[in-house]
């Protein structure tokens, strides 16, 4: 009696496309972050009101700084702030689904780790944009003003320089436990804003805390920003911190991310 093989079909496990990137994860994870009160509040509302609080003076509507007035230039400043706390919030996500052990159970999935991050960015710019734009739509209607061109490039450059801190948010959350990151950045940022110049102009700080505050962050993201408001001297040196940060920033969160996956 002979015995007949019977050969068998390997089964391949399909992966996702572009890691498990994907448009559907992106809208899921926003609806769960703007059902957190207290991060729209923080991140969207909190930006303006200091806009309204700092920027509204009857003075600053009529005193000029390049082609806008002081109005436009705080609020712009504002736009950069609100987009420094939306972007490390979004990123500092991390933190908290690490200690609920969801990230390790996604590590389980098809889900890629690039794919992953690349998720948490996106949405870091997405809650960015929006802070930008709720900022300059309050500053629309209470005073400020610039060219339309420079106004546009101020807002868009608002937000794209925010990267430095989707980056920042991301090293943080793999950094700090869960229960801490929020009350450890909320001051850190609101400290690094007053150092960069976007509460106060870095030429009032004195010479020793002007030098320093070039040194900062966000110095160079509000340079950047006020750029085609105020057409700073600085831009070079302006560009150059923000390369530089991102940087820094981006290498941080990579050690940190790897580190935290080899324990799987």
């Amino acid at each position: 009696m002979t015995a007949t093989a019977t050969p068998t079909t390997a089964q391949t496990r399909t992966l996702p496309r572009f890691g498990g990137f994907s448009l559907g994860m992106l809208a899921l994870e926003l609806r769960r972050l703007i059902r957190n009160k207290r991060t729209v509040i923080f991140t969207f509302i909190m930006p303006a009101v200091f806009f309204l609080l700092f920027g509204t003076s009857a003075n600053y509507k009529h005193e000029q700084v390049g082609n806008g007035n002081v109005t436009g230039y705080v609020m712009v400043s504002m736009a950069v702030y609100g987009a420094m706390l939306a972007t490390t919030s979004g990123g500092a996500m991390v933190s908290i689904e690490r200690a609920a052990g969801w990230s390790r159970q996604l590590r389980l999935t098809p889900l890629r780790p690039a794919a992953y991050i690349g998720v948490k960015l996106v949405l870091a710019m997405v809650i960015g944009a929006v802070s930008v734009a709720v900022v300059n739509v309050v500053g629309a209607f209470t005073g400020a003003e610039l060219d339309t061109g420079p106004w546009i490039a101020c807002a868009l450059l608002s937000w794209v320089c925010s990267l430095v801190f989707a980056a920042f948010g991301l090293f943080m959350g793999y950094l700090l436990p869960s229960e801490n990151v929020m009350q450890i950045l909320g001051p850190a940022l609101g400290l690094l804003g007053l150092a960069g110049g976007l509460f106060v102009p870095v030429d009032k700080l004195g010479s020793t805390l002007e030098t320093i505050a070039k040194f900062t962050p966000v110095y160079g993201v509000g340079e950047v920003a006020r750029y085609p408001l105020t057409h700073s001297d600085n831009l070079w040196q302006a560009i150059l911190s923000v390369v530089v940060w991102t940087a820094l920033f981006a290498a941080g969160a990579i050690w940190r991310f790897r580190r935290d996956t080899a324990r799987v």
